[in-house]
């Protein structure tokens, strides 16, 4: 079964009627599937997201050294400085920074 397709005028730059009149595509007539629009949708937003990436150095950006043997603790590099709950804390080794955070009761 045909349906029948509306005629469309034709217009200048101007916005004068040029007298021209030409059908409608068929392709106006086919229904809207949400499914498609969402997906078109969705996929258009994503090209204005704002890149973003962790620094390498993370973790890493600390004057951190090692106090040595003599000490009574562990010889890993220690964050520098005091008047701070950070300075002395471990820098780089395994959850030694969270050592001051473990309850021993």
């Amino acid at each position: 079964m045909a349906c029948a397709r509306p005629l469309i005028s034709v217009y200048s730059e101007k916005g004068e009627s040029c007298g021209k009149n030409v059908t409608l595509p068929a392709v106006f007539k086919a229904p809207i599937r949400p499914d498609i629009v969402n997906f078109v949708h969705t996929n258009l937003r994503k090209n204005n997201r704002q890149p973003y990436a962790v620094s390498e150095l993370a973790g890493h950006q600390t004057s951190a050294e090692s106090w040595g043997t003599g000490r009574a603790v562990a010889r890993i590099p220690r964050v520098r400085g005091g008047g701070t709950h950070r300075s002395g804390q471990g820098a780089f080794g395994n959850v030694s920074s969270f050592s001051s955070d473990i309850c021993c009761n």
